[in-house]
């Protein structure tokens, strides 16, 4: 794996950097894969386009790569930024686009238990930034020592923005509702 801040000019160091981030995919799929399709981009993309996003950006990053965390923590942390990147060139380009065609993608989905999970990730991916990465790592599974090598803070701290941002998310959930069922 190649230092950080190293260039690889060398056709042998290109090869073993290729060689490691093939098998640093491979390692990664199931993550990558996962953190891909939990972000919804719309109908213009897809799962597959998202990796294929991810995965240059990873490719990007990969000499930055200092071993400071595990593996897997910087992946995730370098892949949802991405999604998160991505997501909001999206809603940037959304101001272009026609009423009528997010009317459309808003009422493709009728199952009620899809649309309060939909609704849920979309107050995630409203959260700040940090505390949006906190907690999809934390609904991922990762220890708050994980999250806390990803965000550069301390377990504390993520322990407390975690509990923080929970109740918020309740709070912004049932405010949601509330409004809903009074307008029906």
């Amino acid at each position: 794996m190649p230092e950080k801040g190293t260039s690889i000019p060398k056709p042998i160091q290109r090869e073993e950097a290729e060689k490691a981030f093939d098998a640093l995919l491979l390692r990664n799929k199931a993550l990558l894969w996962h953190i891909c399709s939990e972000f919804n981009l719309g109908k213009a993309w897809n799962t597959e386009d998202c990796m294929q996003e991810v995965i240059y950006v990873l490719w990007r990053d990969f000499g930055q790569f200092e071993g400071r965390s595990s593996e897997r923590t910087w992946v995730y942390r370098v892949a949802t930024n991405a999604m998160l990147m991505l997501k909001r060139k999206q809603l940037r380009s959304l101001t272009s686009e026609p009423i009528e065609d997010i009317d459309k993608d808003l009422s493709d989905d009728d199952d009620i238990e899809n649309e309060n999970l939909q609704q849920l990730n979309q107050l995630i991916e409203d959260l700040p930034h940090k505390e949006c990465m906190m907690i999809r790592a934390h609904l991922d599974g990762f220890s708050y020592k994980e999250i806390a090598d990803m965000t550069e803070s301390t377990v504390g701290a993520v322990a407390m923005r975690i509990a923080r941002t929970k109740r918020r998310l309740k709070k912004m959930y049932e405010e949601e509702n509330y409004k809903t069922s009074k307008s029906e």
